[in-house]
């Protein structure tokens, strides 16, 4: 037996048990009292290039906390906006409302003409990644995100009106991302490895320009395609709903006949670069048979599996399925403390620590518990939701205790934190889970 198969069947025999609810609470409570405590601190009044009211992923002096990062800014947000219901702080939500809409605007008030928006923003910087521009050093943009950002907003301020002078600058980035980045089938791909979020997924990481339809970026837009259709009824422009819902349900149905693999019944990343080049490199030659696919799965089991079930694309039949064979089987996505994001099985699997790009390889993200723990509430695994929930409630107090803060990501086995004392971003969306 290896050391690493030791360590796991090791894990896997050690794992916690359902905590019981007196320790639930206890938990429960020594995080929301942090949070409580710490959420002022993320409201960041107008300051120089961020000319309205924005949310810090990360508290003051700690890394990220003077960034207004894309993807980040919706987690953190959702987190908070949990924290002011638990808390029954009607003030608190007042500011948040104030706050999540002024991150958004900030986006869309540095669009370029053709709606691209940048991935990352400073006091001093609205655009430090260059991704716009006709001299961007970066193919990719801001993750497609804005759309729920704003139905969040919208929903807690209980009106859509202050939207209305910004949504056409929503249409025209989704206009940016089909233009440039739609493959010959249909699902989106990057340009680039720059800031695709989880960092080194080695399905983007790494790969040639715009050849990796990667699962996180064409979920992501799907759901914010379906949160734009919603706020386009909202604002009294049915045409926009029914363009909006169908370029959805177009965009589900390519992941459905690309991404699921029968075989191993999981969702992949695919290759999109399957290209015949008989007739450039070989012309004498006859063709034969032709060349009958267009794309080719990366059978590579990163988190981003579950998410066609966190969205809600996958069949009963494939979330059955993929959790019973690929979840529940062995401890190859599933951990002592929450789910990898790389499965323990793949060769590139390492729990080493990385700041630039973070390590997407193994460590457990409360993103990806969280993204996890909504696809098994989402097609029936109640139980395994409510475990998974424990985990991570569990981990998060523990490093709170600890530590006396919580940190970016952690060792799966261990629960040991592994980097960027003072995170918060999406560490906030545990209080979903209770």
């Amino acid at each position: 037996m290896t050391a690493r198969s030791e360590e796991r069947q090791n894990s896997a025999a050690g794992n916690p048990s359902r905590l019981s609810g007196d320790e639930r609470r206890q938990h429960a409570n020594a995080l929301i009292r942090y949070f409580a405590a710490n959420a002022p601190q993320l409201l960041r009044a107008p300051d120089g290039i961020l000319k309205r009211p924005s949310v810090s992923p990360s508290l003051p002096g700690k890394r990220y906390s003077t960034q207004l990062w894309d993807w980040d800014t919706l987690w953190t947000s959702r987190g908070l906006f949990r924290l002011a219901a638990l808390q029954h702080d009607a003030s608190l939500k007042q500011k948040l409302c104030e706050h999540v809409s002024g991150s958004l605007l900030n986006f869309l008030e540095h669009a370029s003409a053709e709606g691209r928006i940048p991935i990352l923003m400073t006091t001093t910087d609205p655009d430090p990644l260059r991704v716009l521009g006709t001299n961007a050093s970066s193919k990719n943009q801001a993750k497609p995100v804005f759309g729920q950002l704003a139905l969040l907003a919208a929903d807690q301020r209980g009106e859509v009106g202050w939207l209305a002078p910004y949504f056409d600058t929503i249409l025209r980035f989704y206009s940016s991302w089909t233009t440039h980045n739609t493959s010959s089938i249909g699902l989106l791909v990057w340009g680039d490895d720059v800031a695709i979020g989880d960092d080194n997924d080695p399905t983007t990481f790494g790969r040639p320009s715009f050849s990796s339809a990667n699962l996180l970026l064409n979920c992501l837009f799907y759901e914010d395609l379906i949160a734009s259709a919603e706020l386009a009824l909202r604002l009294g422009r049915a045409k926009d709903h029914d363009r909006l819902s169908g370029q959805a349900q177009t965009l589900a149905q390519q992941i459905q006949m690309y991404c699921w693999d029968p075989r191993d019944s999981y969702f992949y990343s695919v290759d999109v670069q399957c290209v015949d080049r008989r007739a450039e490199l070989i012309p004498t030659v006859p063709r034969g048979m032709d060349m009958s696919w267009k794309s080719l799965p990366m059978r590579i089991q990163m988190f981003t599996g579950f998410l066609p079930l966190w969205c809600g694309i996958a069949s009963q039949t494939q979330a059955d399925d993929l959790v019973k064979i690929n979840y529940l089987a062995d401890d190859r996505l599933c951990a002592r403390w929450g789910v990898r994001s790389l499965s323990s099985r793949e060769s590139m699997y390492s729990l080493a620590f990385s700041s630039n790009p973070s390590n997407w390889l193994g460590p457990v993200w409360i993103i990806v518990n969280y993204f996890t723990w909504k696809a098994l509430q989402r097609y029936g695994f109640h139980k395994e939701a409510a475990a998974l929930a424990d985990k991570t409630i569990s981990l998060l107090a523990s490093d709170l205790k600890v530590n006396g803060s919580l940190n970016e990501y952690y060792h799966p086995d261990t629960g040991a934190a592994l980097s960027h004392k003072g995170f918060m971003d999406w560490n906030l969306l545990v209080l979903e889970m209770i």
